[in-house]
């Protein structure tokens, strides 16, 4: 019989629908469209691109016109300027403001056929670190509350540049999903004293049925009420609620995990389109901060990474709704990942 799945953190409902017959071997490859002839993103076509905001080699940052193994730089089609003011105003009953924020595009290496799961562990945590310098960047600017760093692999998933890359997305509001997430923490601290995703993470790594791998500093397992087959959720074991707080020396046991993770996706699911998204904590200091608001957020938030396989689609009772309908239970997910032997550079 389906089962209907409670998700404490986002509050919503999530259907397992194992009946509906979909096995892990039942998800077929997903065919991307031909390789454009030319790309923006690989060496020697950097003039193609806006200027750089950060250009790094092995050892850290470098000069614009050095070799690079990872280049931030702005979208050269962006969502939102960086340039002018808020200005929020009333319109009726609707509210609007100037579309101020960042958009920025992190190309993650020079090797336009080289995945995250190709990375050696240094590159990958050279990649970590840029991104928590990035999130600390932007969150000096006290007109942005949020900053989202993501990953569109393929095109199913958004992709439309097939060089490695990512994206950060600064926004003057704290996105509603976000809100929702760190109002579900806050409540349950207030009422227990305790952390949500710490309790979450105590029970799953109790039962063990839904971790897919562990380390001695994060855990990566697929999540009680996982909305999509094979949503895999990475949290480090230790409380933490800011990811720039992450220490140098537990970015290598992230890289490990990631691309062990991604890795067991791409052999199990046949490179599957994904997202990626970094959920952290807001900014403190914006013009949102006021007496008490962020009060407990070192206490009841946990910083953590979300994975979502693009395999299948969000049809007309999900927008109904807003319930989610998976026919793979995690527990079967989480064990056909486990299984799954990929190997590994250094």
């Amino acid at each position: 019989m389906p089962e209907l799945r409670h998700d404490p953190i986002q509050r919503r409902w999530v259907i397992i629908a194992a009946e509906r017959g979909r096995r892990p071997a039942d998800f077929m490859p997903r065919r991307e469209e031909p390789e454009p002839k030319f790309c923006p993103f690989c060496p020697g076509h950097e003039e193609k691109t806006p200027a750089p905001i950060r250009v790094y080699g092995a050892k850290g940052p470098v000069g614009a016109n050095d070799p690079w193994l990872v280049r931030v730089m702005p979208n050269k089609f962006p969502a939102l300027m960086v340039e002018g003011e808020l200005d929020r105003l009333a319109y009726g009953p609707y509210d609007y403001m100037n579309g101020v924020g960042a958009h920025e595009v992190i190309v993650e290496t020079p090797d336009h056929g080289q995945q995250l799961p190709d990375l050696s562990l240094d590159h990958l945590a050279l990649l970590l670190d840029v991104y928590r310098e990035r999130l600390d960047d932007l969150l000096r600017d006290t007109r942005l509350r949020y900053v989202m760093i993501f990953k569109n692999y393929g095109r199913l998933a958004g992709a439309t540049v097939s060089h490695p890359h990512s994206q950060v997305i600064a926004t003057p509001v704290t996105p509603r999903t976000l809100s929702s997430e760190l109002r579900s923490a806050m409540d349950h601290y207030h009422l227990k004293e305790r952390c949500l995703y710490c309790d979450v993470l105590a029970q799953e790594l109790a039962e063990g049925v839904r971790v897919v791998a562990e380390n001695e500093h994060f855990v990566a397992y697929c999540p009680y009420a996982s909305r999509v087959p094979f949503e895999v959720h990475v949290f480090p074991r230790r409380h933490a609620a800011d990811f720039r707080h992450t220490g140098k020396n537990r970015l290598l046991p992230l890289a490990a995990i990631l691309r062990e993770l991604l890795a067991r996706m791409r052999l199990a699911l046949d490179d599957p389109p994904y997202n990626l998204l970094f959920h952290t904590a807001p900014n403190r200091d914006s013009g949102a901060k006021r007496a008490g608001y962020w009060s407990t957020l070192d206490f009841d938030f946990h910083w953590h990474i979300e994975i979502f396989p693009r395999l299948t689609q969000v049809a007309g009772f999900e927008w109904g709704t807003g319930f989610y309908i998976n026919p793979t239970a995690p527990e079967t997910a989480a064990q056909f990942l486990r299984e799954v032997q990929p190997g590994g550079g250094a």
